[in-house]
């Protein structure tokens, strides 16, 4: 029976998984993202920043589980996720303060962005690593313009700050949302078909992910 580990505290991608059928143990991985991207290369690709944030995540709980000889770690599949937004040749995370994120709105507003999220997959048999795989999603998104009014009324909820982008779809965010070209998912924070391939090459199928991790 093959336990889900989300190594995320992420309440969007739980609520993914959740409306997937699968409730897993959530195990915040508390790495430091920013020393993370600072030992990477000056010239690095965008979409290799997420990648080695979302292993980061998934190598920190794979680390906690096995350092415990939990009963978890005999037979589980660890997610290490992470996502940012990239337009106009910049990355943005989530924002630090309602300011960066009112800046970050006025930038984005009626353009076209990139969604980018990392998925990495660790497989523990034995508590033991037995597999490992990492993917990129890229999701387009189509921003509208709100007004002054509805822009400083999703400022005040203090959703801005907890999404990569200051964006969500599946939120409050979602009315300035026009439209998006690929995984709906991805853009929540965990994309459904890219994870489905990962696990897939991990020997784990769907159903028994359903079976081993009920939605209660």
């Amino acid at each position: 029976m093959t336990r889900l580990v989300l190594g995320s505290a992420s309440p969007g991608r739980l609520k993914v998984l959740r409306q997937a059928g699968v409730d897993p143990l959530v195990v915040a991985s508390g790495v430091d993202e920013d020393a993370i991207v600072a030992a990477l290369a000056p010239d690095v690709a965008p979409v290799d920043v997420v990648r080695a944030l979302a292993r980061a995540k998934a190598e920190q709980v794979t680390a906690m589980l096995t350092g415990k000889d939990s009963i978890v770690a005999t037979d589980c599949l660890v997610i290490g996720c992470d996502s940012m937004l990239y337009i106009d040749g910049q990355q943005y995370g989530k924002p630090e303060t309602v300011d960066d994120a009112r800046q970050l709105w006025h930038a984005i507003s009626g353009r076209t962005g990139q969604l980018q999220t990392g998925h990495s997959v660790f497989r523990l048999k034995d508590n033991r690593i037995v597999y490992s795989d990492d993917e990129i999603s890229i999701t387009t998104v189509y921003f509208g313009t709100p007004s002054n009014t509805d822009l400083e009324a999703y400022l005040a909820s203090g959703e801005s700050l907890r999404v990569a982008g200051g964006f969500t779809l599946d939120g409050l965010g979602g009315w300035f949302i026009n439209g998006i070209e690929g995984d709906p998912s991805a853009v929540v924070g965990l994309g459904l078909p890219l994870m489905r391939m990962l696990i897939g090459r991990a020997g784990v199928s769907i159903a028994a992910l359903w079976a081993a991790n009920p939605v209660t």
